[in-house]
């Protein structure tokens, strides 16, 4: 072939690799041995830590690198390290290791058939817990189904929890709402919603009207990096950039959405942070494995909203280490070991580390304390399930399934209910 029809050949190949549409692809794929050394992990703990009332666009470095606190040897070092006294971080720890207790548990349980479904947080403690201790009890989080340390550092029943878990007579939902979608008014939870990004927009409207009453509360609005490619998730930073809403808009990027890696909501972004930057919002980027760092970040993003320097994105990079929930299985679409060789380690392993460090907590006291939550998980489902589970039965009423859905009881209702009763007589 001479030169210019090689040329030619060469350019219609290009052509035709061009016109093909491009699906981005996981790095690692189950069988593979994934190397996360293509990640930086920052030596320094920058970038440093602004006024919470700086100009939004001051914190764009803040959106593309990586806020630490904890380094890898047990020291806590930096600008953003928080001034927390070793009571609160033995504090924190604990209600790290009691949510993760809590959710082994539980899975086991589901297993057992005890439940129809369950989701776990293994990994990402430190995104809940962190956040809770850094918020007021009263100002209003809108979660997804992974942030059950928010409850647990609230003081919520774990009695309660499981009950809402089993659908049984202990339930104040009566059964009505699906496994692990928590709803707990009195801690300052608002309904979590099987379908993410919904309620960003719920979030940010709850914090405008807070502005509106010229309070000083705030909202905590939570989702998945999946469901940044949502339509709700742009509708709601452009009210918050728009009005100044009191908010903080929390994007946990734990790099799964289900069997969909980050990627494919990411595109060619830098970072899920980084999307604050163009609708003029603040922005910060966290290694959601360190609870310091998350408990300083969301402290200054609260500082910052009730001051009236209006929301914040915090992206909170971790790692999902189990399944999606129950119904997944994560070995058909990555590598087994994927989540043991996350670069950021473990938030339970990296706090006991700190608290060594300090000489604070010893390996003695972190197994001692491990059994002593280990036995109160066990005991306390004991007497959730005492009040039903879907394995043998849930002791709420049949009847039950026709309340609490209108205000009044419609017509074809009250025929459905008469049709129902008669045929259990």
């Amino acid at each position: 072939m001479g030169q210019s029809a090689e040329n030619k050949a060469r350019a219609e190949r290009n052509r035709s690799n061009q016109s093909k549409l491009f699906v981005p692809e996981p790095q690692f794929r189950p069988g593979d041995t994934p190397d996360y050394s293509h990640i930086s992990i920052p030596t320094n703990h920058s970038p440093s830590r602004p006024d919470p009332l700086c100009d939004a666009h001051d914190t764009v470095e803040h959106a593309l690198k990586l806020i630490r606190v904890l380094r890898f040897n047990g020291e806590a070092d930096g600008d953003w390290k928080p001034d927390l006294s070793a009571d609160q971080l033995r504090e924190g720890l604990r209600h790290m290791m009691r949510t993760r207790a809590m959710d082994e548990r539980m899975f086991t349980m589901q297993r057992q058939g005890k439940m129809s479904f369950y989701m776990k947080s293994t990994g990402e403690e430190a995104v809940s817990v962190g956040h809770a201790m850094a918020l007021r009890d009263e100002d209003m989080t809108f979660p997804t189904y992974r942030q059950q340390g928010i409850l647990i550092a609230r003081g919520a029943s774990m009695k309660e929890m499981m009950c809402q878990v089993l659908s049984n007579s202990g339930d104040p939902l009566d059964g009505k709402s699906i496994p692990v979608l928590y709803s707990f008014k009195k801690h300052g939870f608002f309904s979590i919603s099987g379908n993410l990004a919904t309620q960003l927009i719920q979030g940010v409207g709850w914090a405008m009207a807070e502005a509106y009453k010229n309070t000083d509360g705030i909202a905590s609005v939570f989702t998945g990096e999946g469901a940044t490619a949502e339509g709700d998730f742009h509708y709601a930073l452009n009210f918050a950039s728009t009005y100044r809403a009191p908010c903080i808009i929390n994007v946990v990027n734990n790099q799964w959405a289900i069997s969909s890696f980050q990627g494919i909501a990411a595109g060619r972004g830098e970072t899920f942070a980084a999307r604050g930057t163009g609708y003029g919002l603040a922005t910060l980027r966290v290694d959601g494995n360190d609870m310091l760092a998350v408990y300083a970040a969301t402290k200054w993003a609260a500082d910052r909203a009730r001051q009236g320097g209006g929301a914040t994105i915090i992206e909170h990079y971790t790692y999902r280490k189990e399944g999606h929930s129950t119904s997944d299985d994560p070995s058909k679409y990555r590598p087994e070991n994927e989540g043991d060789v996350w670069p950021f380690g473990d938030p339970v392993e990296r706090l006991k580390n700190h608290l060594i460090h300090i000489e604070e907590w010893t390996e003695e006291k972190h197994e001692a304390l491990a059994e002593e939550l280990k036995k109160e998980v066990r005991e306390t489902f004991k007497k959730a399930e005492a009040m039903g589970s879907v394995a043998n039965s849930t002791q709420l009423p049949d009847s039950t399934m026709f309340e609490q859905v209108y205000e009044t009881e419609p017509d074809h209702l009250l025929r459905q209910r008469e049709m129902f009763q008669g045929e259990i007589d």
